[in-house]
């Protein structure tokens, strides 16, 4: 499922992820809502961010 992008930055949500399709100048991020997994994570280093998509370059 994609997220919609917004042109509003998501309040709260630092992203320094410049490869992403949501990344904004400032490492703001632009989806309306993201998703992080997995359910049963444990420590920061099991987490990943779901919402991730590639940026067309």
């Amino acid at each position: 499922m994609r997220i919609e992008k917004t042109d509003r930055n998501l309040s709260g949500v630092k992203c320094v992820v410049n490869t992403c399709h949501y990344h904004a100048e400032g490492d703001y991020c632009t989806a309306a809502s993201i998703e992080i997994q997995p359910r049963n994570a444990a420590s920061t280093d099991e987490t990943d961010c779901a919402t991730f998509t590639p940026a067309l370059r």
